[in-house]
């Protein structure tokens, strides 16, 4: 769901009111702890299910599943616990199902669907998928109203002011503009149109925790990533004063949500409920003390860092709960440099783009250009062909080419020779210098990993699949004209390197990292990180098979 930057308390008449608020306990940071005792728990945002899934989805769905599978084989035996799910409440899709003639829910089942088959397609290895419909997600929510209720930060007011119901979101005088183009008012930041809103309704008190949150995001520089999130957030904490929040609409307006708890005539705002459900994915309010809690990491889009990063943390203190270790904001996909838009028809199909390139190929392209988060990438059909061939050709067609019947007789007259015995040995020329990047590997990808760089670590792997390929044609290891003992270095050498980077694109590629382990008869026990140092892991016997699906097959290998 989009969210607003600020949501305004003008026109504010307080119904209720006592001075002293309930002391809050002091939060003690666990943003850096890195103890592998808690297991890793991972989100997305929860998608607003109120038209087809589109690009942005499958980014922040892809993303959180590259550090989830990176994760497991960096700590086979550490337990990864990831959520996604559907927002499905609002008025949104009040209105929607309105103008279907069928109930909110029926639709939300239909649309819901769409984004579970959007996971399942694109291979997502999340744990748990959770409707905000679901009932274990209502008895979550109510709870959180009620502890912040208790300690009478919830109170009744008054709202003036202008409401998107597109963005679901309330916008002040200054967010809004006056089109010549359009008779009614919008919103500066998405162009949706706008409507003045008077009503009642709950508000929290956010302001109380200006002072906490500040300090806490002094102290952690890994709390937002990128940085410059974290830098824009402190300011703004610094320079301007939080309003409080207004989290109920009147249910003559809005009745399709979750009810205030001891007022039927109001129902919790949609942020409010939406925010609470990676508290539900781990069985809250039952397992409050349990070990998931919190998430290592909360993948979101650059847009509702505010609310992930000022909300749900203001309503974790109020309850004693520690924040997130990292919240990793990504930046978005546009078309020709421009918004996606279905008025503009810009907007690409993720279901469409992975029947037709494969759904490893359209991993691949939004980890390899999409992986350093900072700045808004252009989706290019023409980029993603080229980002496809890159690693069928410096994977695939490396593989075909070692494993070619040709290469296979020549090393067959050597002598026997093992990897291991060949290392010992000084390796010269190319050869030697493939090695050297080989025993590197390992630590350059876990490092950029740990950094949150996704295109730095595919970037390593690459440079090292192109300096391989390189080697090969040096060596050429197929022609009569060198000794056979020079083409079983090369083959040793290659099988190495594709066992080692196989290892490592599995977060990636995973069903064509799987399909190349398999290949190469890697045992299923050494396919985790410890084994990417040179010489660890045992190949097997190797077998020609199809790495890739998609547009552009790439055939059998060592036939």
């Amino acid at each position: 769901m989009l969210f607003c930057r600020k949501i305004p308390t003008r026109a504010l008449i307080y119904v209720s009111y006592r001075s002293q608020l309930l002391p809050l306990r002091r939060f003690i940071s666990t943003a850096n702890a890195t103890s592998t005792s808690k297991p890793f728990y991972i989100t997305t945002p929860i998608f607003y299910p109120n038209a087809a899934p589109h690009i942005g989805h499958l980014y922040s769905l892809v993303t959180a599943d590259i550090f989830a599978r990176f994760t497991r084989i960096s700590e086979p035996d550490r337990q990864v616990h990831f959520l996604t799910g559907t927002d499905e409440h609002g008025l949104k899709i009040q209105k929607a199902a309105k103008d279907r003639g069928i109930e909110p829910f029926a639709l939300c089942d239909a649309l819901s669907e769409q984004f579970r088959r959007l996971g399942t397609r694109a291979n997502v290895s999340n744990t748990v998928f959770l409707r905000t419909t679901e009932a274990r997600h209502r008895e979550a929510v109510e709870h959180v109203w009620r502890v912040l209720a208790a300690q009478d930060l919830i109170y009744k007011g008054t709202y003036s002011g202008w409401y998107s119901v597109s963005d679901e979101c309330f916008y002040t005088d200054s967010q809004i503009t006056y089109p010549p183009s359009s008779l009614t008012p919008v919103s500066i930041e998405t162009g949706s149109a706008v409507e003045w809103s008077n009503e009642s309704n709950y508000k929290f008190r956010l302001s109380s925790f200006q002072e906490r949150l500040l300090d806490y995001y002094t102290a952690n520089p890994r709390s937002i990533y990128p940085s410059a999130h974290r830098e824009g957030l402190i300011q703004t904490l610094k320079n301007e004063p939080l309003d409080d929040l207004s989290i109920s609409r009147p249910r003559e307006r809005l009745n399709w949500g979750i009810p205030v708890p001891g007022d039927m005539s109001h129902t919790m705002y949609v942020w409010f409920d939406a925010l609470t459900v990676y508290l539900t994915g781990i069985g809250f309010p039952i397992e409050r003390q349990g070990s998931l809690w919190p998430p290592n990491i909360q993948v979101i889009g650059k847009d509702i860092v505010r609310f992930h990063a000022l909300y749900l943390p203001a309503m974790l203190l109020a309850m004693g709960m520690p924040l997130s270790h990292t919240l990793l904001a990504h930046a978005h996909w546009t078309a020709q440099q421009r918004k996606m838009s279905k008025s503009i028809g810009n907007v690409a199909d993720p279901f469409d783009a992975m029947d037709t390139w494969g759904v490893d190929a359209v991993r691949f392209y939004m980890a390899r250009v999409g992986g350093r988060f900072r700045d808004d990438v252009d989706w290019s059909p023409e980029q993603l062909e080229k980002h496809a061939d890159e690693i069928r050709s410096l994977l695939g067609n490396f593989f075909l080419r070692i494993t070619s019947r040709t290469i296979q007789k020549r090393v067959a007259s050597a002598p026997q020779l093992t990897f291991v015995q060949l290392i010992d040995q000084p390796l010269n020329g190319p050869n030697g210098d493939v090695l050297s990047s080989l025993r590197n590997l390992k630590g350059r990808v876990e490092q950029c990993m740990e950094k949150f760089e996704l295109g730095d670590a595919l970037d390593a792997i690459i440079l090292l699949l192109r300096e391989a390929n390189g080697a090969l044609t040096h060596t050429a290891p197929w022609s009569t004209q060198n000794p056979p003992e020079a083409a079983q270095v090369s083959y040793l050498l290659s099988l190495e390197v594709l066992r080692v980077t196989g290892i490592c694109l599995q977060p990636f590629i995973p069903e064509a990292a799987h399909n190349l382990l398999d290949a190469l008869g890697v045992p299923k026990t050494e396919r985790s990180m410890d084994f990417t140092v040179v010489g660890k892991g045992n190949v097997g016997e190797v077998k020609g098979v199809k790495l890739f699906e998609g547009k552009r097959e790439i055939a059998s290998g060592g036939q």
